[in-house]
């Protein structure tokens, strides 16, 4: 991989500035952190466990808010936004997807936020039945999410993200409980999505599975970005 140097310019779709947040007074994770994340390029989060990585992504979602600073989605003032509004902006995969599924049955899962939209039965069903394909759940249709294995749940989880069409995906490790044949899937999802020239942010210890995609490496240790490169893939 080489150093990019073409300058082209990149719409920010993410901006963090001066942000500090902690846990409780013992703990200060972030002090005065400055990011900016762009459209159309994949950026890879690293960084040993309780490096922040995580929290990095709940803080852009506001699952939780930052002690100072402020955090811009898209140009606007996240403050402004509820978490259906930043839903709409950007598909959030949590680290444990059992914590993002909550419908009766995987089909219900999917066709949710469709029904929600407005869309047609038959488009309903023609969304829902292709997403289930790709993720090879269409078999688990019927079943509640409650009792899919860790694996299932991934694919079901990433596929309800993606059924939404989001502008913009923060995925907190993606490739948890997935099998080489489905990481290869996962994978392609990803390059098709990032030749649509839209951004993901891959937080991950699977390093190898994420320098596959990375246009940016950024590492984070005790809340300090140690590391902040571009790339060409």
């Amino acid at each position: 991989m080489n150093f990019k140097s073409d300058g082209a310019v990149m719409r920010r779709s993410i901006e963090l500035n001066k942000i500090s947040f902690s846990y409780n007074e013992n703990q200060r994770l972030f002090e005065s952190l400055s990011l900016v994340i762009y459209d159309g390029e994949t950026t890879v989060i690293l960084g040993r466990n309780g490096s922040g990585k995580t929290t990095l992504g709940k803080l852009i979602m506001g699952i939780i808010k930052p002690c100072k600073g402020n955090i811009v989605i898209f140009d606007e003032d996240s403050e402004k936004m509820n978490l259906g509004q930043k839903g709409q902006k950007i598909g959030y995969l949590f680290q444990n997807p059992s914590r993002q599924l909550f419908a009766a049955t995987v089909y219900e899962e999917l066709s949710f936020i469709l029904e929600l939209k407005g869309y047609e039965e038959c488009m309903i069903e023609e969304q829902a039945s292709k997403m289930m394909n790709l993720f090879q759940i269409e078999h688990l249709r019927g079943m509640s999410p409650f009792y899919l294995s860790g694996g299932e749940k991934q694919r079901l989880a990433l596929a309800a993200l993606l059924i939404n069409n989001p502008g913009y995906l923060i995925l907190d490790e993606p490739t948890t409980s997935l099998d080489p044949e489905r990481k290869e899937i996962l994978s392609k999802i990803l390059k098709q999505y990032h030749d649509e020239g839209k951004g993901i942010m891959l937080i991950t210890h699977d390093e190898s599975f994420a320098l596959t995609h990375a246009q940016r490496v950024i590492e984070i240790e005790g809340g300090m970005v140690t590391y902040d490169s571009k790339f060409e893939t």
